[in-house]
């Protein structure tokens, strides 16, 4: 279960900042952002938002009116988020699959109701069969696949292209924690392999070459999440474990509590500095704009303690 009372407001200028170090260009919500401040600063740093607007089967399908109809004006809105890994989760209500699939396309269309001009996205965990896609039809405009496959994506590419739907896909979750369990310590060198590696793979892939197939990618994560296992206070070595939905380099572990690029402090580690060296495609060999190959100006740590609502 995500936490409650999110603070978005009291983080986005620290940690849009940070971001814009980077060169990060989109961020994907897990919980809609509502607020049009956050989404002025965001829109500042040049960041965009792939806006969740449903991600719980508790959730009455109208609420995504509301959610919308907040932020609907806003320039930073990139597209529209219904679901994450719901066939992993069936929408955090264990629905069965055929029942959160129907429910997917119902929340779609009645997103599409309210804003007609914005894509709108779905996450799955990892790829959907033919079956899938041709159920989902066009209520969905472009798939987001959460896949973590230690230093390759391996035939995920190819596969997509396989599949019977002409709709683009998108790196919605990718990476690697900076934990390692096998040696029981962190590990910055290997999440910093892993996330080389990984982005390498997806800008070769991008649709901003002739024959690229992947709109992009989103890594997990920007900070560590310490709420995902044992007390919120402490950094616990553990997580969801082995194998629990792919692999992760080098340990095939997820320590849940350790894949941020920063620590929750606003700490930089290795792969925040491998990230933000790698140009984005569109960039075509400039240097000025986000993530256009151009390492971070300055070095971070402590400013999320100043924000509202971090810990001492």
């Amino acid at each position: 279960k995500h936490p409650e009372d999110l603070d978005y407001r009291g983080f986005v200028e620290t940690d849009a900042e940070i971001m814009a170090l980077a060169g990060v260009n989109a961020v994907r919500t897990y919980e809609p952002v509502t607020d049009t401040e956050v989404l002025d600063v965001l829109w500042k740093k040049g960041i965009f938002v792939l806006n969740t607007v449903y991600v719980n089967a508790a959730d009455p399908i109208d609420t995504v009116v509301e959610r919308m109809t907040a932020v609907m004006d806003h320039p930073a809105v990139l597209m529209w988020v219904v679901g994450n890994e719901w066939n992993y989760n069936g929408f955090y209500k264990k629905l069965q699959l055929e029942v959160a699939r129907t429910l997917l396309k119902d929340t779609a269309r009645k997103v599409r109701s309210v804003d007609s001009t914005r894509p709108i996205a779905t996450v799955f965990g990892s790829m959907p069969d033919a079956a899938m896609v041709q159920f989902i039809g066009d209520d969905i405009d472009i798939w987001g696949l959460n896949q973590y496959d230690e230093l390759s994506f391996g035939p995920l590419f190819e596969n997509w292209a396989k599949l019977p739907t002409d709709k683009p896909m998108f790196l919605s979750e990718y990476g690697a924690d900076a934990f390692n369990s096998k040696e029981g310590k962190p590990d910055e060198a290997a999440q910093a392999r892993a996330t080389k590696s990984l982005t390498e793979e997806i800008v070769a892939h991008s649709s901003q070459h002739p024959d690229g197939i992947c709109a992009g990618g989103l890594i997990f994560e920007f900070a560590d999440e310490w709420w995902k296992s044992g007390q919120p206070s402490e950094h616990d070595g553990v997580g969801a474990g082995k194998g629990a939905y792919g692999k992760v380099y080098p340990d095939k572990t997820f320590n849940e509590e350790w894949f941020g690029l920063v620590a929750y402090d606003g700490t930089q580690r290795e792969a925040f500095r491998a990230y933000a060296k790698i140009s984005i495609p569109s960039c075509a060999g400039t240097a000025s704009s986000p993530g256009c190959g151009r390492a971070p100006a300055k070095a971070t740590g402590g400013e999320r303690l100043k924000a509202c609502g971090a810990f001492p």
